[in-house]
């Protein structure tokens, strides 16, 4: 997915998406506005819209302080949302049959930033353990990533 794709998705939501300095975040919500920090690259752009888009879907409120446990949780909510948007598991496996081998070709052929690649690998074993299936594929978080096919 294209930034440009996400873009397209937020004003067919009726958000305002702007790039701008921000100082202490990447990205920020607030009613119908979107601010993006505009020093990022199109890349993390992406990624940051992503997140800011999961905020508009999942989230309440001012949740800003983290210390509250109920704002904590909204945001790893948002991130997951992201992670699912941008790459999936589905994303993972057909970067795997696209011949990726690790996590910088992965996140090569995925278009995201190795680091959110990473986050979203880290989320996915603490929603489903060592390992999931999904098709017909095993997709294994631990010791290492790993995708095997079930014939």
């Amino acid at each position: 997915m294209e930034y440009d794709d996400l873009l397209a998705e937020a004003e067919n939501e009726g958000l305002i998406v702007k790039d701008k300095s921000l100082r202490s975040a990447n990205g920020r919500i607030k009613g119908n506005r979107i601010a993006i920090r505009k020093e990022l690259s199109n890349l993390e752009k992406k990624c940051t819209l992503a997140e800011e888009l999961g905020h508009y879907r999942t989230t309440v409120g001012d949740i800003l302080n983290q210390s509250e446990i109920a704002n904590r949780k909204q945001e790893y909510q948002a991130r997951a949302w992201s992670y699912n948007k941008m790459i999936g598991l589905r994303g993972i496996i057909s970067a795997y049959l696209n011949g990726c081998f690790s996590t910088h070709e992965t996140a090569d052929y995925l278009d995201v930033p190795e680091p959110f690649l990473v986050e979203a690998l880290q989320y996915y074993k603490g929603k489903y353990g060592s390992s999931t299936i999904i098709d017909n594929y095993i997709i294994y978080f631990e010791p290492a990533i790993g995708i095997l096919e079930i014939i």
